[in-house]
C-alpha cells in the first residue's frame, strides 16, 4: 500500500522560506516521477512541480519558477519543495503526488496522479 506523508508547513512571512518533505513508502520509490500540487481555499488543486523518477528532469508552474525547487533522495524515499521568496498568493495547502504507471515529467493533470498525500498546510503572511 503506497503511503505519502507531507511535512514542513507552518506560517511564514512574506519574502521567506520553506522546505516542505514527502515521505513515500509501500513501493519503488525510485520507479515513479513524483510532484507538488496545491490547493488554496475555493480553488481547484494545481500543479506546482514534478520531478522524474532519477532526479535529473524537473518541471514547473510558470507561477513558481525561479522561486521553488524541487528534489529528491532516492535513498530516502523522500521529496522536496524547497520554497523560497513566498508570497501572500502560495498560500494553500500543499501536498505530494505519484503516478501509477511511467509518466513523463511534464505531466501537469491532478487525475494522472494515483496516490497522494494528506496535505500539509503553507500561510504566507502579508
Amino acid at each position: 500500500q503506497v503511503q505519502l506523508v507531507e511535512s514542513g508547513g507552518g506560517l511564514v512571512q512574506a519574502g521567506g522560506s520553506l522546505r516542505l518533505s514527502c515521505a513515500a513508502s509501500g513501493r519503488t520509490f525510485s520507479n515513479y516521477a513524483m510532484g507538488w500540487f496545491r490547493q488554496a481555499p475555493g480553488k481547484e488543486r494545481e500543479f506546482v512541480a514534478s520531478i522524474s523518477r532519477s532526479g535529473g528532469s524537473t518541471f514547473y508552474a510558470d507561477s513558481v519558477k525561479g522561486r521553488f525547487t524541487i528534489s529528491r533522495v532516492n535513498a530516502k524515499n523522500t521529496v522536496y519543495l524547497q520554497m523560497n521568496s513566498l508570497k501572500p498568493e502560495d498560500t494553500a495547502v500543499y501536498y505530494c503526488a505519484s503516478p501509477d504507471t511511467p509518466t513523463p515529467v511534464q505531466t501537469t493533470s491532478p487525475k494522472h496522479y494515483a496516490y497522494w498525500g494528506q496535505g500539509t498546510e503553507v500561510t504566507v503572511s502579508s
